[in-house]
């Protein structure tokens, strides 16, 4: 299982799928998802992180980086 940083916490996610998984049994799931953000530019976040942006705004890295 592969893992990646979330940009709003740092903390580690795995990510699920690829090559990797097809050999094995497990069935973890991914914490996370790539996102490409309305300024262009593109985050990765874990679901937690995803849930405490904000519903009414059009999401910026700025918001990211006050998570």
């Amino acid at each position: 299982m592969a893992s990646q940083p979330c940009d709003g916490c740092d903390e580690q996610v795995s990510v699920a799928g690829g090559i990797a998984n097809l050999w094995t049994l497990e069935k973890e799931t991914t914490g996370g998802i790539e996102l490409e953000l309305v300024d262009g530019t593109e985050t990765f976040l874990c679901y937690d992180c995803i849930e405490r942006l904000p519903d009414d705004k059009e999401i910026t890295a700025d918001h990211v980086e006050r998570l």
